[in-house]
């Protein structure tokens, strides 16, 4: 499959884990379900939607997790690292939209393409990391959405960022139907989730875990797969069948951002 062909689509399960830690499983936490409930919502009503929060807190999987159980073939993902121009975006579009042929040249029969394209059937747009996207992008998906021949829902996904920006931005902060803001997990349900998480932490003792969440992960959906990471690493090294404290303490003193003990 060429690059071309692999834009736009969700990732596959195994690549939501932080370097695709084996093992791991979805859980099915407070904030996943909220944004499970906010995705279904926004498809009903054709919606825009922002799903913000700190990095590591599991943003991304969340949306990816819920857009595949309720719109796998419609969903179509855009991605950017850098400030984009509208120029980069329609083209990014055009290929996460899989369209045929080549991008059109001129910006108004580009604009006709995608408008033609999205006023064919029913899309979901994933507009990941969208602190990234200027005033001028955001304009532009606003022009397409609010169309009223197009017919999408957008997901916006990103850091803290992504909140201001959108408030900044009164033209679709007004047109943003629901805001989820990921929160890290509190230690009641780190202690229900992690468990079910991996293997490993199945049978360890509720004072480790929480021990470990306290100095090290802090709720951190990320900061967990981490450590979770390191400790397989040291038990096969080690030739250790259980977590201890001991190797807890070894773990995850490699991780920056520790608190004194």
């Amino acid at each position: 499959m060429s690059t071309a062909q692999r834009k736009g689509r969700l990732p596959a399960e195994r690549d939501d884990h932080y370097m695709r830690l084996d093992g791991a499983h979805i859980v099915g936490t407070k904030a996943l379900l909220r944004v499970k409930e906010n995705i279904r919502s926004a498809i009903d009503t054709k919606a825009m939607i922002c799903v913000y929060g700190e990095a590591g807190r599991g943003k991304s999987l969340a949306v990816n997790t819920s857009l595949r159980l309720l719109a796998p073939t419609i969903t179509h993902r855009i991605q950017f690292r850098a400030r984009p121009s509208t120029r980069d975006l329609r083209h990014e579009l055009f290929y996460a939209l899989r369209l045929p042929g080549t991008p059109p040249e001129r910006p108004i029969e580009f604009d006709r393409v995608l408008r033609s394209a999205l006023a064919r059937t029913f899309r979901v747009l994933v507009c990941d990391e969208a602190q990234w996207l200027s005033k001028q992008c955001f304009e532009y998906l606003r022009y397409l959405w609010d169309d009223t021949d197009t017919d999408l829902a957008i997901v916006f996904t990103g850091g803290n960022g992504c909140y201001r920006v959108l408030q900044n931005e009164p033209m679709l902060e007004s047109r943003i139907y629901a805001w989820q803001e990921i929160e890290p997990m509190p230690t009641d349900e780190v202690l229900t989730v992690i468990p079910a998480f991996h293997p490993i932490w199945e049978a360890a003792d509720p004072d480790l875990i929480t021990l470990a969440d306290t100095e090290a992960a802090h709720g951190n959906f990320r900061a967990w797969a981490r450590i979770t990471h390191h400790m397989l690493a040291s038990m096969k090294e080690l030739r250790r069948e259980a977590v201890d404290e001991e190797l807890l303490r070894w773990t995850y003193s490699k991780l920056k951002g520790r608190s004194p003990a």
